[in-house]
């Protein structure tokens, strides 16, 4: 037993004794202990002792006194022999009845506050536990109820709300109900009820009064007992209610008028409240949008929420001695410098600077201190540094020693003796009270994880679910009991990802447990039913699933077929489904779904039977016989009873296979054989267009002319490159009945590729192909010339050979140059074909110089592949201007001038000076000397007396001399605007150096003076004017400049108006569409076109010929215009024209556009079967296949039932019927019709049933045949014609035939290898006639190998063999080795 000690205070008021507050508090007795401290038993009864000593000292002591301090020492003695009775008793006597109550706390009565007037109720602490066994014998597995989880106490105040939670056990199930001790029922706000998922009893007690105030009994009870558990709930006085109560009457009316916050006014005070309280203080201000506002205000913070504090390391929590110094530290990443940091200890904040030593805050780097010196007891709790948005806090544990302090004082009012016993059991290390245990939750359902601490603490307590921290929302509950030391997780609607690990942490306490989730049970809500089907026919087998998160398998008669091809199996949410189609009698059993799912190791299953009825067929109308004349169609006709019965064309015994002129029809029930005769081009003509291209110059005609024969006539499509010709101006196609010819004039080097001719009829089809080749001369070099070397001796190139050789070998490149400046070139060499780098070594220093290169080839040059301006080594220029010309020494006739030296020599030396005069008011300039001066000072003589000149002194190098510029040409105005003039000049002529830049100068016509209209001089030879006012004329001069001086001025002779010259609309060739336009329908629309014109014109968009009003956007400006339709359609195409106007004049421009789509699918496909092997498709037309630019046509496509792989038995198929041949007996066929044009593909028509070939004919009865009686002779097997070996296309058919002899007719067996094949459906064989057959439908890498035929008979056996190599797409090597030895061995490709 622990005991905590309370202060004893009694206090005398004018002689009248008070009462004595005493509290005792016990948790389990484990004997007799000492507290930490080291107060024992012993020392507390000395201490209520000495209290009742000091009372009587006082003089003032009253019987009730007396009372209350004998019934202290009672109650304490009683509780110490309880304790240790309990402690001394080791094992427990079994009675019929038994007991027992457990005492927490004891002090009961009412207390009145004489200066507060305040009157408090109070109830005792009360904790009992009772058990009551009825029956004197048990039954195994049964038992007496007991209390698996114990109530506890509550206190509370008035107004809050108390839970009492209880979990029982006890066999059979115990009842449990709820009492008052005082028996007082439970009041309206008591709500009893069972929590299912934590299974517990609990006892909700809202809004709690004083008059709620008792003790509560749970009472758990079965046949053999009962258990009763009973708490006390204690309700304090809440002043702050009583306050309200009075309040409430007046404030009723302003409530309601007080109108609810705003949206705005909301968010501000939420911004500054903890989320928990967000719901409270929505409901008091009559916010009704919690939803609303608590969205809003995560996305206000998300948008001010800034990491001005990043936390490095955390403060830790510290445990010192007394009089020690300690130091909390802390590293943080701080944004700002200057940001606010304060510390508290607790709520309270630390007043640094007031606390004379005691506390100091220091700073090292990112490291952030609060030392604390001679730490006591009081200096004990949760220091905390606030920066900015982030908290940072930690505990300081004191360790110091028990004290006793007995104190007295007196006063003229009262007198006071205060005992106080401190102990140090709040300093015992936290724990946890209950052990988390793994939990096994049914999948939706919810589940708990509870925590009890030993005792309440400020630390946060984190969960986690595999290492990461889990937080509160809509999907985890985290929450805190009202005492503060129970914390509860909740996980909602449980799913198998929430399966793992959940651990608690609470400082250096950490529990871990593991959360199983049990899924529910996969149920069919509909079942596999039996299904009976007619051969041949479609079966479908399905069922429905309780959930769709499961996996399924298909099983039939116990055998997995779920990676089958031979069965199509569908899956939409909840169901499942196994289609059949083309059912065999193969295909009868038990069929089987097995169902699964994660983390459960459970199968369902559910079977239902497959029956399959053999279907029979007979003859309705036969064949007659048929004449014609050679040449003409002919056909044969049989009718059968049954649609999906398929029939085999024979001729004389013998299989007619699908050869030229023959075509098998089957339309429903009717089978036809027709003869016709397909398109055919003679096999000379495939040689001689197959061994050489047609090679046709550029410019000249090329013609095709390629003869044919068919009946019907065929129609004629020629192709270039899978594309096919148009006829246009240089494109004619020619078409007779025999021959058909294509013309093309004016040939170009992008005619050149593969041309195509197809013929298709509806008996077939026949194609050839050549090659087209126009020469030409070839195109440039490509790419930007790469220059290896710049020297003043040498300068080296490199390029790249051109992209298009024009047909013809290229023979050699031609270099040529010329200066900078020039405009003629200059041959400089010429270099083979094999090679493109060229050296040009006749240059000179600091000259500038360009080069053009061209291919040639036998038919000509190319155009030239021109390089940028290079310069030969470093550039050379004269040298810069010297100082002014000085005079000096001025005589009658003579007068000595001086300069100094230019600063910049130009890159060489200055070799002289030449000094030029005129006089004052002249433009002549004369020169001095006749050779260059080398001194900086010269005497002129011979001049006039009482005459003015003037000098000027220009250097030269080899570079030539610094002069300034000539005078600048042909100055004018190339536009204008109403604020601005824009102004064009050439250069001047060689009469004076290259000026480096220009000076252009404006004056308006009103002013007199010069204005420079740029600080710098102009680099180019051109410059706009800006900032001018409109309607204002402007005169305009320029001159040149260079480092020898400024050339002279050049004007304009004629002020200009700032003012845009009149223009008509015209539209700009270079930004013109081409006057065809193809867009995609769904693509965007987009017809842009430039003009010039002004003022600006106003622009119309018309569509054939009317005004545009739909779904257009017209954007533009003054010099442009825009149409765009952002998604087209067919309907959109047509003629557009754009239309411009102004004042004076107007244009206009067409386009032709046609929107282009995929075609719509064709419509009604019907199968007609008229001849065995063959079936006729026929369907109704595209809308789309009267649109002839499109090329809308069709393409056939079959597949086996046995496969999923289409393959396609013709292309471009213009007419709506098609007969297809070459089926096989006993297979089943679906067809599929694409519609196709130069867009793309339609969506597919599919037969919904499959076309059946049947293996056999039935006999025909009313034929009536003479019985012939062949001579008796009998021969032994042999073969007249072996097998042969076959190289076949992987998906397509093999047919391998052989002619024997044998009397008796002889039984043949087929083998694979040594695999026993006959009995196979996947094969199909027949004999008959001397002839034996075998056919492999729809080839596979599998099926390649040897083959072998054994034919045996009473007289003897014979064997023949031979070997079938498949190849695919890619085996053209294979094919080739293979037809080298065509000749040479037995081998059919």
């Amino acid at each position: 037993m622990i005991w905590t000690g309370r202060v004893f205070k009694v206090e005398t008021d004018n002689g009248k004794e008070a009462a004595v507050s005493w509290g005792v508090t016990e948790t389990k007795p484990t004997g007799r202990r000492k507290c930490p401290a080291g107060c024992d038993r012993h020392n507390l009864r000395n201490i209520i002792t000495i209290a009742a000593e000091l009372f009587q000292t006082t003089g003032g002591r009253m019987k009730q006194m007396e009372q209350q301090m004998g019934q202290m020492k009672q109650m304490t003695e009683m509780q110490m022999s309880s304790s240790s009775s309990s402690s001394s008793s080791t094992s427990p006597t079994f009675t019929s009845s038994m007991s027992s109550t457990k005492l927490r706390k004891v002090s009961r009565g009412l207390t009145i506050d004489k200066h507060s007037g305040v009157q408090r109720k109070t109830s005792a602490v009360v904790e009992s536990f009772s058990q009551v066994q009825r029956s004197t014998h048990i039954p195994e597995g049964e038992s007496v109820p007991d209390f698996e989880e114990k109530l506890r106490p509550i206190t509370a105040q008035e107004g809050d709300n108390a839970v009492f939670k209880a979990k029982v056990t006890g066999n059979p199930q115990p009842s449990v109900s709820w009492k008052r001790a005082s028996g007082c029922p439970l009041s309206d706000a008591t709500k009893p009820f069972y929590d299912n998922i934590n299974n517990q009893h609990i006892l909700k007690i809202k809004n709690l009064t004083l008059e709620d105030a008792d003790v509560y009994k749970c009472i758990s009870s079965n046949q053999h007992g009962e258990a009763i558990y009973s708490i006390s709930l204690v309700v304090t006085e809440n002043p702050v209610l009583d306050f309200k109560k009075m309040l409430r009457k007046c404030g009723v009316e302003k409530r309601e008028e007080k109108k609810p916050p705003t949206e705005e006014e909301m968010l501000k005070i939420l911004s500054g409240a903890d989320k928990k309280d967000y719901e409270r203080i929505c409901a008091e201000h009559g916010f009704t949008d919690f939803r609303g506002i608590l969205k809003k205000l995560k996305e206000m913070k998300k948008k001010v929420e800034v990491e001005m504090v990043c936390v490095l390391k955390p403060l830790d929590d510290i445990t010192a001695k007394a009089d020690t110094n300690v130091v909390f530290n802390t590293i943080l990443k701080l944004k700002d410098p200057n940001i606010k940091m304060q510390w508290f200890l607790g709520a309270e904040l630390l007043q640094i600077q007031y606390s004379l030593g005691k506390y100091e805050v220091k700073q090292l780097g990112t490291k952030h201190m609060l030392c604390i010196s001679s730490v006591s007891l009081s200096d004990m709790g949760i220091y905390t540094l606030q920066v900015g948005d982030k908290r940072l806090s930690a505990r300081l544990n004191v360790i110091g020693k028990c004290r006793m302090k007995v104190e007295s004082r007196r006063s003229l009012l009262r007198d006071s003796i205060i005992i106080d016993c401190i102990t140090y059991s709040q300093y015992e290390p936290l724990k946890f009270m209950s052990d988390l245990k793994p939990q096994k939750v049914i999948e939706r359902q919810t589940a708990v994880f509870e925590v009890r601490l030993s005792k309440k603490t400020d630390a946060p307590l984190i969960w986690k679910l595999k290492g990461k921290e889990v937080k509160r929302d809509e999907k985890f509950d985290v929450s805190l009991s009202e005492d503060g030391l129970t914390y509860t997780l909740k996980i909602k609607d449980v799913k198998v990802s929430d399966t793992g690990d959940y651990s608690v942490s609470i400082g250096d306490l950490t529990a871990t447990v593991i959360l199983f989730i049990e899924r529910v049970p996969i149920k069919f809500t509909s079942h596999l039913k039996n299904v009976r089907v007619q051969e041949r026919g479609k079966a479908r087998l399905g069922c429905e699933m309780s959930s769709k998160d499961v996996h399924i398998r298909w099983l039939k008669d116990g055998c997995d077929i779920t990676a089958s091809r031979r069965y199509i199996f569908m899956r939409e949410g909840r169901r499942a489904e196994v289609i059949i189609e083309g059912c065999e009698l193969r295909d009868e059993g038990e069929y089987s779904i097995v169902c699964t799912q994660d983390n459960d190791s459970h199968e369902y299953v559910t079977s239902a039977i497959l029956t399959v009825d053999e279907r029979f067929a007979s003859l309705k109308s036969g064949m007659s016989d048929v004449q014609c004349p050679t040449g003409s169609p002919a056909e044969l006709c049989v009718v059968l009873d049954d649609e999906k019965v398929d029939g085999v064309w024979l001729k004389d015994g013998l299989e007619i296979s699908e050869q030229s002129g023959v075509q098998v029809v089957k339309q429903g029930a009717v089978h036809k054989l027709m003869f016709r005769d397909p398109p055919e081009i003679d096999s000379s003509v495939l040689d001689l267009l197959g061994a050489r291209p047609v090679t046709v110059k550029a410019g000249q005609t090329a013609t095709i002319k390629i003869p044919y024969k068919g009946k019907p006539p065929p129609k004629v499509t020629w192709y270039k490159d899978g594309v096919e010709f148009m006829e246009d101006e240089r494109t004619k196609v020619e078409r007779t009945g025999d021959y058909t010819s294509l013309v093309l004039s004016r040939c170009v080097r992008e005619d050149s590729g593969a041309v195509t001719l197809r013929l298709r009829s509806d008996c077939g089809t026949a194609a050839v192909s050549l090659h087209l080749n126009i020469i030409d001369y070839p195109k440039p070099p490509q790419g930007k010339v790469e220059f290896l070397q710049l020297s003043g001796k040498c300068i080296k190139m490199k390029w790249k050979a051109p992209r298009d050789n024009g047909g013809k070998q290229i023979t050699s490149f031609v270099i040529e140059r010329r200066m900078a400046g020039k405009k003629s070139w200059t041959r400089v060499g010429e270099v083979d074909s094999s090679t493109t780098v060229f050296s040009n070594d006749k240059v000179e220093e600091g000259q500038v110089y360009q080069y053009r290169i061209k291919a040639v080839n036998t038919e000509g040059m190319s155009d030239p592949l021109e390089t940028e301006e290079v310069r030969a080594g470093e550039p050379i220029e004269p040298p810069g201007t010297v100082s002014q010309p000085q005079v000096s020494n001025v005589s009658k006739d003579t007068m000595t001038v001086s300069w100094t030296p230019p600063t910049h020599d130009g890159g060489a030396p200055v070799l002289g000076y030449n000094l030029e005069r005129r006089k004052k008011g002249s433009s002549m300039w004369l020169q001095v000397n006749k050779e260059l001066l080398t001194d900086s000072k010269f005497v002129v003589d011979g001049l006039v007396e009482d005459v003015e000149y003037e000098f000027r002194v220009t250097s030269a190098n080899r570079a030539g001399a610094g002069r300034a510029p000539g005078l600048v040409r042909n100055l004018c105005v190339s536009d204008s605007t109403n604020s601005s003039i824009s102004l064009k000049w050439t250069p001047p002529a060689a009469a004076g150096d290259e000026p480096s830049g220009y000076i252009l100068e404006v004056r308006p016509e009103d002013a007199k003076e010069w204005k420079k209209a740029t600080k710098i001089p102009i680099a180019g030879s051109g410059f706009t004017v800006g900032g001018l006012q409109e309607c204002m004329k402007y005169h305009f001069r320029i001159r040149a400049v260079n480092e020898g001086g400024l050339g002279e001025p050049i004007e304009l002779s004629e002020a200009v108006l700032a003012l845009p010259p009149p223009v008509a609309p015209r539209f700009d060739l270079q930004g013109k569409l081409k006057k065809q336009m193809v867009v995609r329908a769904g693509t965007v629309l987009c017809l842009h076109l430039s003009f010039s014109a002004s003022p600006p014109p106003a622009v119309t968009w018309f569509k054939d010929d009317i005004l545009t009003t739909g779904r257009e956007v017209i954007a533009g400006s003054k010099n442009h215009s825009q149409f765009l339709i952002s998604a087209s359609q067919r309907s959109d195409s047509g003629v557009y024209t754009a239309h411009l106007k102004n004042d004076y004049g107007e244009a206009h421009y067409d386009l032709n556009v046609r929107v282009t789509d995929f075609p719509r699918p064709p419509t009604n496909l019907r199968l007609l079967e008229e001849v065995t092997g063959t079936v006729t498709l026929q369907w109704d037309h595209t809308p789309d296949q009267a649109d002839e630019d499109e090329g809308a046509h069709y393409v056939i496509l079959k597949r086996d039932t046995s496969t999923a792989s289409w393959f396609t038995e013709t292309e471009r198929v213009f007419s709506s019927k098609y007969t297809v041949t070459g089926l096989l007996p006993g297979r089943k066929y679906y067809f599929r019709v694409i519609a196709q044009n130069s867009v793309g593909d339609s969506d597919s028509l599919n037969s919904k049933e499959p076309l059946i070939i049947a293996k056999e004919k039935e006999c025909i009865g009313s034929l009536q045949l003479k019985e012939y009686t062949s001579p008796s002779r009998q021969v032994k097997p042999t073969f007249l014609l072996p097998l042969k070996d076959h190289v076949v296309h992987r998906g397509h058919d093999c047919t391998m035939s052989c002619a024997y002899q044998g009397m008796p007719t002889p039984k043949a067996c087929w083998y694979k290898g040594k695999s026993k094949i006959s009995d196979s459906p996947r094969f199909w064989h027949s004999t008959a006639n001397g002839v034996c057959t075998l056919v492999i439908p729809t080839c596979g890498a599998k099926d390649g190998g040897e083959y072998t035929l054994v034919l045996e008979n009473p007289l003897g056996t014979a064997k023949c063999s031979c070997c079938l190599v498949i190849f695919d797409k890619d085996g053209n090597s294979l094919l080739e080795s293979l037809s080298n030895q065509a000749n040479k061995d037995k081998l059919i490709l």
